[in-house]
């Protein structure tokens, strides 16, 4: 009797916080401010870029069925607000002049140590998955926004 008790509650609790649902980072239109708006954006980088990083670098997610089951739900939309924290491709506009390159650094970083895409984000989107060719684009294409991007790391090298 107990056992059947824990788990009607757990089914009440299951269904109640199914109405909490957090607001999806969803938006139609490409923001004035975005870097596909104000930077010279190669048409390859641009696929890559939407296909691999903008669910949780832009202000428009493409959300999985699985995102209207909360607790997933909730995950789902802390990650994306900390992604959009750490980079927003849609607010590039607004970014002063030394936070982009140093996005772009760290752009350059990220690719070459293989962090991003998250393995985690990766499990189910198999097209985001990144070839050695896609990560050159990239990386070549942040040098022409910031071809100071390896002065650092030269200057290291030569000392």
């Amino acid at each position: 009797m107990k056992k059947y008790f824990k788990l009607k509650y757990l089914v009440i609790l299951l269904v109640v916080i199914q109405l909490y649902r957090p607001a999806k980072n969803e938006s139609t239109e490409i923001s004035e401010n975005s870097i596909l708006t104000t930077e010279a954006v190669p048409q390859e980088v641009a696929k890559i870029l939407k296909t691999s990083c903008y669910d949780c670098h832009s202000n428009n997610t493409v959300y999985p069925w699985y995102n209207n089951i909360a607790p997933v739900s909730w995950w789902l939309d802390n990650h994306v607000s900390e992604g959009k924290e750490e980079l927003n491709f849609d607010a590039w506009g607004t970014y002063s002049l030394k936070r982009k390159n140093h996005k772009l650094k760290e752009i350059k970083e990220m690719l070459e140590d293989k962090e991003m895409p998250l393995e985690s984000y990766l499990w189910i989107h198999d097209e985001a998955k990144l070839s050695s060719d896609q990560q050159k684009a990239i990386i070549d294409w942040a040098r022409t926004l910031n071809p100071d991007i390896d002065k650092k790391e030269e200057r290291r090298h030569n000392d």
